[in-house]
């Protein structure tokens, strides 16, 4: 019988080391080991992303301008005597006007043209008396082929600018004296006809604006209305 019991004691203590084994595991070391929980990480959110604003493509557009330049620089073609000097030049214009192809957003080709017309009283040197000898008047009008080279800008409120202009002048000189009579013939004043100014195109809206530009040619400053069309 106390065989039977001593049996059924190791068995018992058998079970219980199992079941004691299997809830809490042992470390080598004799300590028990803690039970770590892993919880799935994550996923990470990406960063939101800027909407950038698509610029909306360029469109070619056929750019008008009408202005009126001074001084006259034709002046400067009045002819100049030996027993003479000239007084006062009374100048009109030049106004100016220009048709120009913007084929992209840096450049456009066209045509400009100018009329003005310059005169000016001559006095001759050994007379004391205040009604001039002769008077002479140029008339002019030139074409010239036009190049616009446009600067990035930021604001397409203003658009600046640079052109170049290079052409032909055609004159209608005449020297006069008081009763209407040539006084001499001379030759036309150079046919090259050019500008070149820096300017800037303030635009009111879409379809017209206005327009300022300093150089030298035909005037030193220039400024009128500017007109796209599409």
């Amino acid at each position: 019988m106390k065989k039977h019991i001593a049996v059924l004691t190791i068995l018992f203590l058998f079970v219980a080391f199992v079941s004691e084994a299997q809830y809490y595991p042992y470390s080598p070391y004799g300590r028990p080991r803690m039970r770590v929980r892993v919880r799935p990480s994550r996923p990470m959110m990406a960063p939101p992303r800027k909407i950038t604003k698509k610029r909306s493509p360029f469109q070619s557009t056929v750019n008008i301008s009408l202005g009126y330049g001074f001084p006259n620089l034709d002046k400067n073609q009045l002819a100049v005597f030996a027993n003479s000097y000239s007084g006062t030049t009374t100048q009109h214009g030049p106004i100016t006007g220009s048709v120009d192809y913007q084929f992209s957003p840096n450049m456009s080709i066209g045509v400009m043209g100018t009329y003005g017309k310059v005169s000016a009283p001559y006095y001759d040197y050994n007379s004391s008396g205040t009604v001039p000898s002769f008077t002479g008047s140029l008339e002019n009008w030139s074409i010239m082929f036009n190049l616009m080279s446009y600067f990035p800008s930021y604001n397409h409120h203003v658009e600046p600018y640079i052109r170049t202009a290079v052409g032909i002048n055609s004159w209608n000189q005449n020297y006069l004296d008081p009763g209407g009579n040539k006084v001499i013939e001379l030759t036309d004043p150079s046919q090259f006809a050019y500008q070149a100014s820096l300017g800037a195109r303030f635009n009111l809206s879409k379809q017209a604006g206005l327009y300022l530009e300093a150089g030298y040619g035909k005037y030193i400053l220039n400024g009128g209305l500017a007109f796209k069309f599409k």
